[in-house]
């Protein structure tokens, strides 16, 4: 497979004459900003960002701001697959990377935080569940270091207790929920969880038999956002759904497990 990396590697090799391909994306935000800033500090094409047409004008400002060529549609009308996405944007000889076959394989998204996760041998493991690469990744390479006898060299983590460990993805179904800017979707294309993909991890021993990704109540997100801000914990309402999800399960779960609470932090637009 030919990912954009490989465009890059063989523009710096001089095999590749004149501008890059464009990227399009479908984001709320975040993503965008992290891609188009290092596509300006290298002078490559401009990102073109397929938003929502909720999307806050704030956040407009400041992708546009960047350099980010915006085009609004409302993304709850349909799924739209990678075709459909450079249609839009207007970059049908581009390429979209809103689809995780877009760039290399998913184990290159969160691969550095997914390594600091799984070699605290936590138990349970909260995170949020947005687009779902965060916590697909973290499930694969979960599965490489518990299933290989041959180790990545950046874990140090106990096999025998990871394959135990219960991966708890939060997300939301309400489109009203102070999270759902980030979390909510009517649709997600190209993740690729869905309720066989995690039953083959538990069954085959990948990961804990409670694995799996759970709807959060408004409620108890008010009551993890107190609690966060009571520490002094910096978080949009999106990045602390982990913390969310462990509080609305609290009465069921065992009081002597390692818990380990993903917070995905806050996004400066300006």
């Amino acid at each position: 497979m030919v990912t954009y990396r490989d465009f890059l590697i063989a523009k710096k090799r001089g095999q590749i004459k004149g501008s890059l391909p464009s990227m399009s994306i479908v984001s709320s935000g975040s993503a965008a900003v992290a891609i188009q800033t290092m596509l300006r500090k290298y002078g490559l094409l401009s990102l073109k960002v397929l938003v929502d047409v909720t999307t806050r004008q704030a956040i407009l400002d400041s992708l546009r701001k960047l350099g980010c060529e915006i085009y609004k549609i409302d993304l709850s009308r349909k799924p739209l697959n990678w075709q459909e996405i450079l249609t839009l944007t207007d970059n049908r000889e581009g390429f979209d990377i809103t689809s995780l076959e877009a760039l290399d394989p998913t184990i290159r998204f969160y691969d550095w935080m997914s390594y600091e996760i799984v070699n605290n041998n936590p138990d349970f493991v909260f995170l949020p569940f947005g687009t779902g690469n965060l916590y697909e990744n973290l499930l694969k390479i979960n599965k490489h270091e518990v299933s290989s006898e041959l180790h990545d060299f950046r874990f140090k983590g106990s096999a025998e207790i990871l394959r135990k460990c219960n991966f708890m993805g939060a997300t939301t179904n309400d489109p009203t929920s102070k999270a759902a800017e980030k979390l909510y979707s009517p649709h997600l294309p190209f993740a690729h969880f869905d309720e066989q993909w995690i039953r083959l991890y538990k069954y085959a021993g990948y990961c804990g038999s409670e694995s799996g990704v759970h709807i959060i109540k408004e409620q108890a997100l008010d009551e993890a956002l107190g609690l966060a801000s009571s520490l002094g914990i910096s978080c949009e309402p999106s990045a602390i759904a982990g913390l969310a999800l462990m509080l609305q399960m609290k009465d069921r779960l065992p009081r002597n497990k390692k818990m380990l609470i993903i917070n995905t932090g806050k996004v400066k637009y300006s």
